[in-house]
C-alpha cells in the first residue's frame, strides 16, 4: 500500500506521498519496498504514483519520453501520458501474469498536476490516472480540488473546504502533513519519509 494526496486552488497545487510500495519477487511473492512516489516532469508539471512499485519505473520512463518529444505543457503531457502509461501498464501486467494471477495489488495509479499560462481562468490542472478493478487498464479524469488514494474522506472534505477559501499552500501543507502522519500511525503500511511539492506559476518546487 502507498498513500498519495493532491489538492489545488488559485494559489497552486500541492502534491504529497509516502515512500511505501508493493513489488513481487521472482516467485511472485509480494514484498514492501521504499520508492520515490513524487517526480518532477517539467518546469511546471509533476506526477505522483501509488500502488505497485512498478509505477516508479513508469514515471521515470514517462519523464524521459516527454523530454524526448519536447512536450512541456500540462494538457499536452496529460494527452501523451494516458496512452503512454497505459502501454507501460499493459506490458507490466503481461509480464506479471506469466507467474501471478490478476489481483488488485498489481494496480497502479497516478496523479498528474501542472500549471498552464494558456488558461487564465483555470491555470492549474490535476488529473487522476488509475486502473479500474473490473477493467484493469488505465483511465483518466479531472480532479476538481482535492483527492487521495487510498481515499481519506475526512481529509479530503477538510482540504476541499480550505481550497474553496483559497488558503495559502503552506496552510494546506500543514493539514496534509498532519493527515499523512496520522495515517502512518494507524496503518503500518504507510511509511515515510514523506515527500511534498508545490506547483505554482513560478514552477515545480519540492518542499523539504
Amino acid at each position: 500500500m502507498s498513500q498519495i494526496i493532491a489538492c489545488k486552488n488559485d494559489q497552486g497545487i500541492l502534491l504529497a506521498a509516502d515512500a511505501n510500495a508493493i513489488e513481487f519477487d521472482i516467485t511472485g511473492a509480494p514484498k514492501e519496498r521504499r520508492i520515490d512516489h513524487l517526480f518532477q516532469l517539467t518546469q511546471h508539471t509533476g506526477i505522483l504514483t501509488g500502488g505497485a512499485a512498478e509505477g516508479e519505473r513508469m514515471c521515470r520512463n514517462l519523464k524521459e519520453f516527454i523530454s524526448e518529444e519536447g512536450i512541456d505543457e500540462i494538457d499536452g503531457i496529460y494527452n501523451a501520458a494516458l496512452p503512454f502509461l497505459a502501454a507501460e501498464y499493459e506490458r507490466y501486467m503481461r509480464k506479471s501474469c506469466e507467474v501471478l494471477p490478476l489481483d488488485p495489488i498489481h494496480h497502479v495509479y497516478f496523479v498528474l498536476g501542472g500549471y498552464t499560462d494558456r488558461d487564465s481562468a483555470n491555470p492549474y490542472r490535476l488529473y487522476l490516472l488509475w486502473t479500474k478493478k473490473k477493467r484493469p487498464q488505465l483511465d483518466g479524469e479531472d480532479i476538481a480540488t482535492a483527492f487521495s488514494v487510498p481515499r481519506i474522506m475526512s481529509l479530503e472534505i477538510k482540504l476541499n473546504a480550505m481550497c474553496k477559501e483559497n488558503l495559502p499552500l503552506e496552510e494546506l501543507l500543514s493539514t496534509v502533513k498532519g493527515g499523512l502522519e496520522k495515517q502512518a500511525k494507524v496503518h503500518e503500511e504507510v511509511e515515510g519519509p514523506f515527500s511534498y511539492a508545490f506547483i505554482t506559476q513560478e514552477g515545480f518546487r519540492k518542499v523539504e
